[in-house]
């Protein structure tokens, strides 16, 4: 099996890549196909992780940080059929069902139950998450983040009840 590592490399002629396998890959384009057709992920190139901006770097939410083109695709048609099934109106009309302030979380919970989902089945969370932004900028509601606990005056707790256990950030 040929081993198949694709890196970005700066050169005379400006942005290249090249595969261990002794390719030279001229733009990003001819390198996502060269992922692609090796079985690679075509967002991190194989890598397990993407840059965000220079020297920040996180696992690929492509390929949820495999690398491979296999996950990467399945990853994909969840969000896709997620997009499709948890609608704005779905949504929205979960919000107006409550009294005062909520969490993503209970509205992600209601479109999941609504649904007859099982955890995991779907990423509801970010797609309810990304809707509820959208109200939000057309402002039919406004979200906030509110610290559980304060410690002194230069710390907060946030509680995640699911897990009981405490998050402290300082300020």
């Amino acid at each position: 099996m040929t081993n198949h590592v694709i890196s970005p490399q700066t050169g005379m002629l400006g942005d290249a890549y090249a595969c261990a396998c002794g390719a030279v890959l001229a733009e990003r384009m001819t390198a996502e196909v060269h992922a692609a057709d090796n079985g690679l992920c075509s967002v991190c190139l194989g890598s397990t992780e993407e840059d965000l901006a220079p020297g920040l770097r996180r696992p690929c939410s492509s390929c949820a940080g495999t690398g491979r083109r296999g996950e990467q695709v399945t990853w994909q048609l969840a969000h896709a059929e997620a997009e499709h099934l948890i609608t704005m109106t779905m949504v929205r009309g979960v919000v107006e069902r409550f009294d005062g302030p909520f969490r993503l979380s209970e509205i992600a919970d209601a479109v999941r139950d609504g649904l007859g989902l099982p955890p995991g089945r779907l990423p509801v969370g970010p797609r309810v998450r990304d809707l509820l932004l959208q109200l939000q900028a057309v402002g039919e509601i406004t979200m906030l983040s509110a610290p559980d606990e304060m410690v002194g005056t230069d710390m907060v707790i946030y509680r995640d009840p699911q897990w009981q256990r405490a998050h402290t950030l300082g300020l």
